[in-house]
């Protein structure tokens, strides 16, 4: 399967044109069906109820075939983005009917309104849709969902494994065994091992959270190995590549920025970037007052600990070290020219905000804030050079809307 997108340039006056729009509310077993339109005559919008169909492949095809063969017009459907993925989505693309993901968090909500159903729930969706007050996310193809689970599963594990050294640790402070030197290398584990407790019920718990600790990192270890490669023979090969050649980002760092973000083109420029990873400073302006507070924290999470992770290497000098050589060594003439442009700039604004007394912290995460900006012109350069394997993907009608304008 494919992995990029390509998104096609939509203007305002090319909105979504189906004359019916379908609101969608679906659960696990059941999905809850609304339509919105205009009225023939007097073009007053009516939303009108369709019951609830199981949350089957067959009842969904049944569903569109039937309203396609009710309303003569063209149909456009929407459902929140929820827990049961993207598998309506595809369907009815296949079936090539016009879809869109909402984004649950920028669907507009009355403050007044107390009462949710999910009868309630499906006609909103198809009204709102209607009205063009939908803010769809970005659907990611087959192949990248795939490595996305891979990559989350990663981050599942190292919390579990951060949140498993926390209770042993705590577990051997409680009964007296308390550990001062560097933790959880080799001599640390032969030492937890040696400790002898009173209770056998005490020893036994040792021994087994020791043992599932380490089954856990055997894990993590063989997962890193199985991305990085992922890394190497994937189609994404060359941007991977080429993003390596940034002082900080290696095989996991780049390949879960393309995993998370995908195709880095649906972004207009380098500040919408950084504010869908959630670096950009948040405010609060009124009148002739302007006050900011501390970085949004909105969008993709996982990117944003990825970036911040990596801006930290650029508290030293600028250098072309050995091992950055290598990492470029497969990379474009034009990322390893703007890796050292970025080497150069980063390093010395960080030199600079130190001078001016800032926080460690603060001056990270604004050095953070410019990587998202490098990274964002190698990735848009680098898919310009590349052509996408699967025509599946590449989102070429126009009704998709406007809302690839402001991707989420």
């Amino acid at each position: 399967m494919g992995f990029y997108t390509n998104i096609p340039d939509l203007e305002p006056s090319e909105a979504v044109t189906a004359a019916v729009h379908i609101g969608l509310d679906v659960h696990k077993d059941s999905v809850v069906v609304a339509v919105a339109r205009r009225c023939e005559y007097s073009r007053r919008l009516e939303v009108l109820d369709r019951g609830s169909i199981a949350n089957r492949a067959l009842p969904i095809k049944r569903l569109a075939t039937a309203l396609a063969d009710e309303f003569k017009e063209e149909l456009h459907f929407v459902y929140e983005a929820g827990p049961c993925g993207f598998v309506i989505w595809r369907q009815l693309r296949e079936l090539g009917i016009s879809c869109a993901v909402a984004a649950p968090s920028l669907i507009p909500k009355k403050s007044g309104d107390r009462v949710k159903t999910d009868r309630r729930d499906a006609r909103e969706l198809a009204r709102l849709s209607l009205l063009g007050y939908l803010t769809p996310i970005w659907v990611p193809g087959e192949a990248q969902e795939a490595l996305r689970d891979m990559v989350r599963w990663r981050m599942d594990l190292k919390r579990s494994i951060q949140k498993q050294r926390q209770q042993i640790s705590h577990f051997l402070l409680r009964h007296g065994h308390p550990y001062k030197a560097t933790k959880w290398n080799e001599k640390h584990f032969a030492w937890m091992r040696n400790c002898k407790f009173v209770q056998p019920a005490q020893q036994i718990t040792l021994a087994s959270s020791l043992d599932s600790l380490e089954t856990q990192q055997r894990h993590l270890e063989e997962l890193d190995q199985d991305l990085i490669a992922q890394a190497k023979q994937g189609e994404w090969k060359p941007l991977i590549d080429s993003l390596r050649a940034l002082r900080g980002v290696d095989y996991l760092a780049a390949i879960t920025i393309i995993a998370e973000i995908g195709d880095l083109r649906r972004f207009r420029s380098a500040p919408q970037f950084m504010a869908y990873v959630g670096l950009v400073p948040s405010e609060f302006s009124s009148g002739g007052r302007r006050r900011t507070g501390s970085i949004t924290k909105t969008g993709n999470g996982a990117v944003r600990r990825i970036l911040v992770e990596s801006a930290w290497t650029y508290r030293f000098a600028p250098r072309q070290t050995h091992h950055l050589q290598r990492k470029a060594k497969n990379a474009s003439d034009y990322a390893r020219e703007r890796a050292w442009k970025a080497q150069k700039r980063l390093c010395g604004r960080y030199l600079a905000l130190c001078r001016k007394g800032k926080n460690h912290k603060t001056i990270v995460t604004a050095i953070a804030r410019e990587l998202a900006a490098f990274i964002w012109d190698i990735g848009c350069r680098e898919l310009n050079q590349m052509q996408p394997t699967d025509t599946q993907w590449q989102i070429n009608d126009r009704r998709c809307g406007p809302w690839w304008k402001n991707p989420r």
